[in-house]
């Protein structure tokens, strides 16, 4: 409770809710492209085995979430010390135990977790339909096509999330973004022929 506490404060304190949100959507938005180029890839392949589909996406959706983890936190604490060092230099003290230290502590964290959940959580939603079907689910589609069918409506959803947070039209932004996945296919599948 109290580290939960310490991060709301550190995010406050920071004001770093939208650094937050827009890590989340943008790579959210390349673990659903991932795992769309990849199905799409086994799909013009005629891959049939769901096993090796899921151990792929899988794999790519790990590493993603691992470089997500540590390329934010890496580059958030590079440059949170480097803004408390200047704060420090101007304020010519010591500010190790401060607020704004606490939060050049703890923004990276929690920007670095941020930013390795939104593609692992994306690529799993994607990828259920293909766990559904190796459960024995029936499913309207092929289990390929209706993972991809479900990162359209993924692309759709973050680019309706982002016309929402950018006062915008819903509709026109997630027209958008499902323009963008519809294009990653389209060169994919002229790639394959």
């Amino acid at each position: 409770m109290r580290l939960a506490a310490s991060f709301r404060f550190a995010l406050q304190f920071s004001r770093s809710q939208d650094i937050l949100r827009r890590y989340f959507v943008v790579n959210g938005f390349d673990g659903v492209l991932t795992m769309l180029g990849l199905l799409t890839g086994f799909y013009l392949g005629g891959a049939t085995d769901l096993g090796i589909v899921i151990g792929v996406c899988l794999g790519a959706a790990v590493a993603l979430g691992i470089s997500g983890v540590t390329s934010a936190y890496l580059s958030e604490s590079a440059e949170r010390r480097r803004t408390l060092s200047e704060l420090e230099q101007a304020m010519v003290s010591d500010l190790s135990d401060s607020a704004h230290a606490t939060a050049a502590r703890l923004v990276p964290l929690l920007t670095g977790l941020v930013n390795g959940a939104a593609p692992v959580s994306m690529s799993l939603l994607v990828i259920a339909p293909l766990w559904l079907a190796r459960a024995g689910v029936d499913l309207p589609l092929t289990p390929v096509l209706c993972a991809i069918a479900t990162a359209l409506v993924c692309t759709f959803g973050l680019g309706v999330f982002l016309g929402r947070v950018g006062g915008t039209s819903w509709l026109w932004s997630g027209i958008k973004t499902l323009l963008i996945a519809l294009l990653t296919i389209a060169l994919i599948f002229l790639l394959e022929h």
